[in-house]
């Protein structure tokens, strides 16, 4: 299989959301997390905590540079670490770690997860609930490219301060550290991730150290707790207050991370972790650079770094490098995940994915994702050459996800738990007014580099919309040509074709009809095997199914019979060991006498076809960059019969 064309198994996908959340099979409960609670906890550290982790590099020092240029005021320095902490309570402490993290599909996170939790809520497919997931998804995407770009830029900037020389070196360093990191990708992350905890806590206690050895430069800074002085700054500074928000958003970049990664350490551990070790460090360091630059307002330059003495500056920077190397492996990683989802969904085409440890599940490898990524991040890199100037296009990305986010999360406590109408209200306004806030904010960066995101998230929405349209059209179309089954097991009562020993599988994503490979394996080679499985998978609204609801078998007569093999939408589908489960319910498949037939379909431009002529183009380019699908549904290549197929569209 070449994988030139979009499958009848990729269309099975989006035509099942209408039906999922009552035709798909339960869910299996959450997995239980194996291992201790403070071993979870410190491997969550490394995994979910490295994005935020690295944020105080440019955060406040990004902050404080807009009120700056007038000179920096007492107040406005409290003002400004003021807007950091109570971002972190509010966005990352009670939206986040205590609210969202109580609402898991099934023990997994994720605002697909949460758009899985609405639509179930809705019960049927909801144009508008599908617009969110995509634009989420993409702004993911944008997110996943910027930051490792600014984490890795703005710790090797701490090598300036080390020595002068080393500033004209500071992006080829940080090119070379990324296409490594990149390149280290198809080895998988399994070994290199039993390190990432240790050292992130590590990075942590350094932060918490670092901010509190210069607390005492001015103690005052502890004012900042007080609110006051966060509402008094923006009330105060007026339009430049407005800019700062921007920039405070920096620091709860990576939030997004606790929620989706929940599947993997579990509620618990993750808010253990934050409450115990993550906020204090982060605060305590917001705190001592504030302290810093109120006793000397010319640290403004790179408060972070100044915080060690000139002894510890190099060994700091290696390790901020190395925290930022982890951040960025967390957003990788992540894309891997989103785009599996995404898939599974229907609103991409398949990718390639390659397993990078035989016992992880989780860990996995898609070769175009990674090397697309590593060319976003080098764009990035070279067009901006700095963190500060970085610092624009980020957030723009995140705010909108976190905005999204919340709006799903309404649907969810209003349908899901039952709160009602107007509790759900109340509780969702809150972070939505301060979200839209943070949003608008950024939005004066336009100009300055977050059109970049933007331009990125329009470009993939408008692919998945290609994708999930062209998709539709293709499947009413084939519908439209189609026969029905019951139409052909009657013709096959009056004629009589050969009947060769062994099993078909026919995979199509209507079961009702005859699928195109058995009308042309009927017509043109006259040969119709001793057992014919018309095989459809689906995939359900929740992140796994039980092993016992894999499979459902339905009799048709003698020769046919249907096979519906069930997926969650964060599984990896494997055919040939469904097919294995067949045998408990009498069906029995021997793999070496069975053939999966496959239709392969190419496609040319038609004026008629429902779309404009730029988005036929657009859906036929991405069904040629599709993965094969055999490879995808982990079929035995040397088990494939391909029957080709052309539909214009």
């Amino acid at each position: 299989m070449t994988g030139t064309e979009p499958s009848e198994l990729d269309q099975t996908v989006r035509k099942d959301q209408d039906t999922a959340a009552t035709t798909a099979p339960p869910a299996e409960p959450a997995e239980e997390h194996h291992g201790g609670l403070l071993a979870l906890s410190l491997g969550s550290i490394g995994v979910v905590y490295g994005d935020i982790g690295t944020s105080p590099l440019y955060a406040l020092r990004e902050s404080l540079v807009h009120s700056a240029k007038d000179g920096l005021t007492r107040s406005e320095v409290l003002g400004v670490v003021s807007l950091l902490l109570w971002a972190l309570v509010i966005i990352v402490t009670i939206k986040y770690v205590i609210l969202l993290m109580r609402a898991d599909n099934k023990g997994e996170g994720g605002i697909l997860s949460l758009l899985a939790l609405a639509q179930g809520a809705v019960g049927r497919q909801s144009v508008l609930l599908m617009v969110l997931a995509a634009l989420g998804a993409s702004l993911f995407y944008g997110d996943s490219i910027i930051t490792p770009a600014i984490s890795v830029l703005s710790a090797v900037e701490g090598l300036k301060l080390v020595t002068p020389v080393f500033e004209p070196y500071v992006v080829p360093i940080t090119v070379v550290i990324l296409v490594g990191l990149f390149a280290i990708q198809p080895r998988g992350t399994g070994a290199v991730a039993v390190f990432f905890g240790p050292i992130t806590a590590v990075w942590f206690l350094a932060m918490a150290a670092s901010g509190l050895s210069h607390i005492s430069d001015d103690p005052g800074i502890f004012l900042a707790f007080n609110p006051v002085y966060a509402i008094e700054f923006l009330l105060h500074e007026g339009v430049v207050g407005f800019v700062v928000l921007g920039s405070v958003f920096l620091a709860v970049t990576g939030a997004e991370a606790l929620y989706a990664d929940m599947g993997h350490f579990g509620r618990k551990p993750i808010q253990l972790a934050w409450i115990s070790l993550v906020f204090p460090s982060l605060a305590l360091n917001y705190l001592g650079q504030g302290a810093l630059v109120l006793a000397h307002p010319e640290a403004i330059e790179n408060p972070f770094f100044l915080l060690v003495p000139s002894w510890a500056l190099l060994p700091y920077v290696l390790l901020a490098t190395v925290a930022t190397v982890i951040a960025s492996q967390a957003v990788i990683s992540g894309a891997f995940s989103v785009t599996r989802q995404a898939v599974l969904l229907g609103l991409l085409p398949r990718f390639e994915v390659r397993h990078t440890s035989e016992t992880q599940r989780g860990q996995i490898y898609m070769p175009r994702v990674n090397w697309m990524q590593l060319a976003g991040v080098l764009v990035l890199v070279l067009m901006f050459r700095s963190s500060s100037a970085l610092a624009s296009a980020y957030g723009i990305a995140v705010t909108g996800d976190m905005v999204i986010t919340s709006c799903l999360a309404f649907i969810v406590l209003w349908r899901v738990w039952g709160w009602g109408l107007p509790a759900a209200a109340l509780v969702v306004a809150p972070f939505l007014a301060v979200e839209l806030t943070f949003l608008a904010a950024n939005l004066l960066k336009l100009f300055d580099g977050a059109w970049l995101p933007l331009c990125l998230s329009a470009f993939l929405v408008t692919s998945m919309w290609t994708w999930v349209r062209g998709t539709q059209i293709v499947f009413d179309k084939s519908r439209r040509d189609s026969v029905p089954l019951a139409t052909v097991m009657r013709s096959l009562e009056k004629s009589k074709p050969f009947r060769p020993p062994g099993t078909a599988v026919f995979l199509t994503s209507d079961p009702d009809t005859a699928p195109p490979a058995l009308l042309h394996n009927l017509k043109h080679n006259r040969v119709l095997h001793g057992k014919n499985v018309i095989l459809t998978v689906r995939t359900a609204t929740t992140p796994k199914v039980a092993e016992e609801n894999r499979i459902a078998l339905e009799p048709v007569n003698e020769d046919f019979t249907r096979l519906f093999v069930n997926y969650g939408y964060m599984e990896e589908p494997n055919i040939p060991k469904a097919l294995g489960q067949c045998r408990k319910l009498g069906l029995k498949f021997d793999i070496m006498s069975t053939t999966f037939f496959v239709a392969r379909r190419t496609f040319r431009v038609s004026a008629n076809s429902g779309m404009p002529l730029w988005q036929d183009r657009l859906f036929i380019a991405m069904s040629k960059d599709a993965a094969n699908a055999t490879d995808f549904y982990s079929i035995p290549t040397g088990r494939v019969v391909e029957l080709g197929q052309q539909i214009t569209v």
